[in-house]
């Protein structure tokens, strides 16, 4: 209790207030509330007044800050009683995942505005918190509610403040009016333009990460993510759609029913409307409703009509007034409803919690995975933030389901191979996470269908219907020295190019001007054999660099790299490092564009992917005052991903992007932008041709969606062919594993194909992919790099950044930058 109360924000009162004494959000604020979107100071202030007031029935935790510096905050709301014992009914509570303890209260988690243009949830979790605390506050004699107001600060201030600046006064509930209409930049994502309901599982986000430090140390029985959908939606609650993971238990699927009749029930009274089981399904494990259901918890999307369009007022289709009063005394009830039923349901909450947790049997009871260390390493984070367990091999082989050819097959264990078990409290995760292949049942889903860890972190791996014992540790900490010791005594050093970790360190080489050669064949010197892309760093190249030794002796030790060493440039075997075959890497700069058409998320993946993990520096140039940037002086420039490209890119900007690539540019074209590049007027990638369906204009109304299907891939894994030769492909062999969201086709390139389907019809690995879809991608091409006069175009058809998660496609990305001549 004492470690708790430490991180309580503020310093109670010594007497609370009585209930009807603590101010509403209206009396607090100043303006009632609906009329207008608070900021989050505001919002913050307002939950710090209500902790000042009900010191004994609630405390307010700061559990990190965002990217831009705004409070993330928890309240723990209660009895009097129960909060004196928060610390005992949280243990106790957690002992249930081991089949122990006795706990009778029941813990409810509400989260609000983790999309921050669905702005009605955190004005809503504010009437919600007052309720709990005043009329409603019998809720909580068996109750703890935890509430997030806004999981994410940053996207909802900007949603606000952008609201506010454009709004009518007083407001226009005309659908064409500037204040329904968002820019490009939405407030719907983080500032990174990450979308923070889909990284529960992935947790690349600051604020994913801080709040799941949290979220474990609880594991709530109910989970409820708060949301806002289009306008012209009635409420959507649960139950939710199939498919649901084969893993959700039938208690958690009836308690979905059960809820969902209880908010009908209120529904109804108020004569409002409202659907379940359509849309929202139970499947991709990195939802606000997913992960807590995977963690043994009763997981809830809570859809309002409205989004960032509504603003405070606005007119539907069928001629309604949608204000946000409306909305928030939709989610005010929803949030009600969920403590009330959740409360009359502790004792069954916390027995089947305790089953949720007992011995499974699953197919798979271990998996085995090899590879890079620094690759295993990666895994090990993320396995260690989400509390599973692991360990290192003890040898022998281990036969099962091979990822690398789908097939039965084997694997040497070894103490360099990691080994997980679904024989331990997160077993359930563990099974949802590195399941090979996720069983459907139903191919209409909301999002990707495929995510594997094992082909996301590019290792390789078994899955074995046997446990496999383990030891303890993690032998893959990558260097845990601090690299090797730099003697001036030699005449070069040398550093494999393996893993993100090697393209970190070589960009901060670049940066402080530090010359870095790489080789484009293996070599072999001083015994050592290294493969393609290897870093060479001469004395004579950096011979008038100062602090060459002093410099590179830091950062090889802050990136934990061992270099190897040599005392001649004529190496055993390869080419010698004066060789044209070794060539001095680029200090490139590089420029991405911004603004339509190009996707924020997919624009935010590379952003991101530059600041937060390369660390090196990117121009953004916005595609307002694009003509007017001279392109000559950058080096590089990444077209992201998003639709429209075709109509953007015209004859005029086609040629100048045409010129600048030929007299020495690098131009990267991601997914949907490459379709701009091609054509007559294009470059000389080429768009498969079409085949027809004959049957798509025949079919049943009724018929069509699910006959769509069969055109779709939702987000499916794919096994490529790799020219490992191709610099493009430095730090590869031949496979990858890529996740595909689209179904663009492009032929072959006469030189330059580097990861292509070699098949006629190409199914995938993982995940759905319709029979069409199978067909159209088939023999077509995934990566490449063109030559055009001086310069280059590289295609990357598939996203090797998706969600900042897929760990195996990142390398692509430093090759791209840094390893093509």
């Amino acid at each position: 209790m004492k470690q708790f109360l430490l991180a309580v924000l503020l310093t109670t009162l010594p007497l609370s207030v009585v209930p009807q004494d603590l101010k509403s959000p209206s009396e607090f604020l100043g303006y009632p509330l609906g009329t207008q979107f608070t900021r989050h100071h505001q919002v913050v202030d307002y939950y710090k007044y209500l902790a000042e007031k009900a010191p004994d029935r609630m405390q307010l935790l700061e559990y990190g800050k965002t990217y831009e510096r705004r409070s993330l905050l928890l309240a723990y709301i209660s009895s009097a009683e129960n909060m004196e014992n928060l610390e005992d009914i949280r243990t106790e509570h957690l002992r249930g995942m081991r089949g122990e303890g006795n706990p009778s209260k029941v813990i409810v988690w509400l989260s609000y505005n983790v999309h921050g243009n669905e702005s009605v949830s955190t004005e809503a979790s504010m009437k919600t918190i007052h309720s709990l605390l005043t009329e409603k506050s019998d809720h909580l004699r068996n109750t703890v509610v935890i509430i997030d107001p806004c999981l994410n600060p940053d996207g909802r201030d900007r949603y606000v403040n952008w609201y506010n600046q454009y709004k009518n006064t007083p407001y226009n509930v005309d659908p064409n009016s500037k204040e329904h209409h968002q820019g490009w930049w939405t407030g719907r994502s983080n500032h990174y333009m990450f979308d923070l309901n889909r990284d529960w599982a992935w947790l690349t986000q600051t604020e994913s990460r801080q709040r799941l430090k949290v979220f474990n140390k609880w594991l709530p029985h109910v989970h409820v993510d708060f949301h806002e959908q289009g306008v012209d939606e009635p409420y959507y609650f649960a139950p939710a759609a199939e498919p649901y993971h084969e893993v959700i238990t039938d208690f958690q699927k009836s308690f979905q029913i059960a809820i969902g009749k209880n908010h009908a029930k209120y529904f109804d009274a108020k004569g409002w409307f409202y659907f379940t089981k359509e849309s929202f399904d139970l499947l991709y494990p990195s939802y606000g409703d997913t992960y807590p259901t995977y963690n043994g918890g009763i997981g809830m999307t809570y859809e309002q009509g409205g989004s960032g369009k509504a603003g405070l007022g606005i007119i539907t289709k069928i001629g309604d007034t949608l204000t946000l009063k409306d909305r928030i005394a939709h989610h005010h009830t929803t949030g009600l409803s969920t403590v009330e039923i959740s409360a009359r349901n502790a004792e069954k909450l916390n027995t089947e919690f305790k089953k949720f947790y007992k011995d499974k049997n699953y197919k798979y009871k271990s998996y085995l995975l090899n590879g890079n260390a620094e690759k295993l390493d990666a895994l090990a984070r993320l396995l260690d933030q989400h509390q599973i367990e692991y360990g290192s091999g003890k040898g022998g082989t281990v036969k099962g389901f091979r990822y690398l050819t789908g097939k039965t097959g084997s694997l040497r264990s070894s103490e360099r191979s990691m080994v997980i078990s679904t024989d331990q409290p997160k077993g359930t995760l563990v099974k949802v996470l590195f399941e090979p292949n996720a069983k459907l049942s139903d191919s209409l889903t909301y999002d990707i269908t495929a995510w594997s860890l094992p082909y996301a972190h590019g290792l390789d791996a078994v899955a074995s219907e046997t446990r496999i014992e383990a030891n303890t540790g993690n032998p893959w900490k990558v260097n845990q020295s601090k690299g090797a010791n730099i003697s001036e005594d030699t005449y070069a050093y040398v550093s494999d190019w393996k893993s993100i970790k090697d393209a970190r360190f070589l960009a901060e080489l670049i940066q402080e001007n530090i010359r870095v050669r790489f080789a484009k064949q293996p070599f072999t010197t001083q015994g050592e054999r290294y493969d393609r892309g290897s870093l060479i760093i001469t004395k004579g190249d950096n011979a008038n660099h100062k602090e060459f030794i002093p410099l590179l002796t830091e950062i090889a030790h802050k990136h934990r790299i061992t270099l190897g060493t040599t005392d001649t440039g004529f190496v055993e075997s390869g080419k010698d490092f004066g060789s044209e075959y070794v060539l001095m890497v680029p200090n490139v700069k590089v420029a991405m564009m911004s603004g339509g058409p190009t996707s924020t998320l997919r624009f935010g993946e590379i952003w991101h992917f530059f600041e937060e993990q390369l660390h090196y520096p990117l121009t953004v140039i916005d595609t307002d005052y694009m003509e007017s940037v001279d392109l000559s002086e950058y080096d590089i420039l990444i077209l992201p991903d998003g639709n429209g490209y075709t109509d953007f890119v015209d004859t005029e900007k086609l040629q100048r992007l045409k010129k600048w690539v030929s007299n020495g540019g690098r131009l990267i074209a991601m997914g949907g932008a490459i379709q701009g590049l091609t054509g007559n007027n294009g470059f000389g990638l080429k768009q498969k041709e079409k085949e027809q369906d004959s049957n798509e204009y025949m079919l049943a109304y009724e018929e069509t969606l699910r006959e769509k299907l069969k055109r779709k891939i939702e987000g499916a894994i794919f096994k490529t062919k790799v020219d490992p030769t191709h610099p493009l492909a430095f730090g590869y062999g031949d496979t990858y594993f890529t996740l595909k969201n689209n179904t663009y086709a492009y032929d072959y390139l006469d030189t330059g194909t580097v990861a292509y389907f070699e098949d006629s019809t190409q199914t995938p690995v993982s995940g759905f992919a319709g029979s069409e879809a199978q067909k159209k991608i088939g023999k077509s091409l995934i990566f490449g790099v063109e030559k055009y006069g001086k310069g280059q175009v590289v295609y990357l058809v598939d996203n090797p950044l998706f969600r900042g998660f897929w760990e195996n496609g990142k390398l692509f990305i430093a090759n791209a930058l840094f390893m093509l001549d």
